[in-house]
């Protein structure tokens, strides 16, 4: 399968990478497009406008003349994604983390996720009762755009700690960018990254019985 990623940050280049080398699918190719212009502009507008998913699609377009199937990396442009060939790395990351249902805590760091995010996890919860907060990391974006990333991580830790410590079952970390933090948690076992739950959706894998990376 050719693979088309359209991310907005070119370290979720990286992400893909070494999550699609664990995998160790037969015949995956990965396309990556880095378009940070689009998460520039959607922070500026506060979100997405007309403009910004008319480029979006420009882009996803030219994606998709060449691969198979195309996979959004970003939150904030994963409303765009259509189901079909076009693909938004965090829905099999929301069906996963609500399928026990229980008390769920949605991490976000970028603002400009959260409306996004928060429809994804409220509509896969309400197929299995789960009850679900999405609420975003403080100070954790302004790590990631200073390019600290171990900060970001060890932040992102934190704020799952305190989720689970305040009694929820299952801690899912909505953004691709946090995947990586899921190895310096302190509960691994409770806590979701998107990377490969993403990927394996796409390539029809089905679940992994250990938490994404």
């Amino acid at each position: 399968m050719r693979l088309g990623l359209l991310h907005t940050a070119a370290t979720n280049v990286g992400i893909i990478d070494r999550a699609a080398a664990a995998l160790a699918e037969p015949g995956l190719v990965l396309d990556h497009v880095v378009r940070t212009d689009l998460i520039a502009a959607a922070e500026a507008a506060g979100g997405l406008n007309a403009a910004i998913s008319a480029e979006t699609s420009r882009a996803l377009s030219d994606l998709l003349g060449r691969n198979d199937r195309v996979l959004i990396t970003c939150s904030s442009l994963g409303p765009l994604a259509d189901g079909d060939r076009v693909l938004r790395i965090d829905a099999a990351l929301a069906e996963q983390a609500v399928v026990g249902g229980g008390r769920v805590s949605v991490l976000c760091t970028s603002p400009t996720t959260l409306e996004a995010t928060e429809r994804l996890f409220v509509a896969a919860a309400t197929r299995t009762g789960a009850k679900v907060r999405v609420e975003t990391v403080d100070g954790a974006w302004a790590l990631f755009r200073a390019g600290d990333i171990a900060s970001y991580h060890r932040r992102i830790a934190e704020a799952a700690a305190q989720a689970l410590d305040a009694g929820a079952d299952m801690v899912a970390l909505a953004q691709l960018s946090m995947s990586e933090a899921v190895a310096v948690v302190d509960r691994p076992e409770q806590v979701l990254g998107c990377a490969e739950a993403g990927l394996r959706s796409v390539l029809g894998l089905g679940r992994s019985s250990l938490p994404s990376s």
